[in-house]
């Protein structure tokens, strides 16, 4: 089942996310719909609706994991089997790496998710490099292996930009303004 927008929220708080985590997801959101509906007004089988639901539960397990020390996207998808959202399981899975990215590919929910994750940091829409040089000074300290990987996944995450915008009527340094601009994520579906 593809989970209703009320649905997150009272997940949210049946697992007790914190709430910096809960606004950085509603941004999210708003970022993947705005990015989904412009794939679905451009003649793409993509589901809103699926992809609003994936990119609110996308940080389920992060709270959760603060404490435990797990991957927080595979405690993620755990939450999501658990509470039978089968459809969104495999994005909260994948928002941090995907599987099987093809730049030529047909479209997919978790590839937006994936994106506007990357274009998050805390509650604001910012570029691609200022998301890593947070991620990198957050996670990557001290660690050389952990640095090298990070920035292998944001090279991914640019070519999954331009797959995805090549086909939009906005370009990437457009969608903060067009967020804040933009409908609540209830008007998406």
């Amino acid at each position: 089942m593809i989970p209703s927008v009320e649905t997150c929220f009272h997940l949210m708080e049946q697992y007790n996310m914190l709430e910096n985590i809960k606004a950085h997801s509603i941004m999210v959101a708003r970022a993947a719909s705005l990015i989904a509906n412009g794939l679905c007004g451009a003649g793409f089988d993509i589901s809103v609706k699926k992809t609003v639901a994936g990119a609110l539960m996308h940080d389920i397990g992060k709270t959760l994991s603060l404490a435990s020390g797990e991957d927080h996207a595979e405690l993620g998808k755990i939450i999501c089997l658990e509470n039978n959202l089968v459809e969104v399981s495999d994005i909260v899975g994948e928002h941090i790496v995907l599987k099987d990215f093809e730049v030529n590919g047909t479209y997919s929910e978790k590839e937006i998710v994936f994106y506007a994750d990357k274009r998050v940091n805390h509650d604001a829409i910012v570029t691609l490099e200022e998301r890593l040089a947070y991620i990198l000074e957050r996670y990557g300290k001290n660690h050389i292996d952990l640095r090298t990987r990070i920035k292998v996944n944001f090279e991914m995450c640019k070519r999954v930009e331009e797959k995805l915008f090549r086909n939009l009527e906005f370009h990437p340094g457009s969608l903060a303004r067009l967020v804040k601009n933009g409908k609540q994520l209830y008007n998406y579906y």
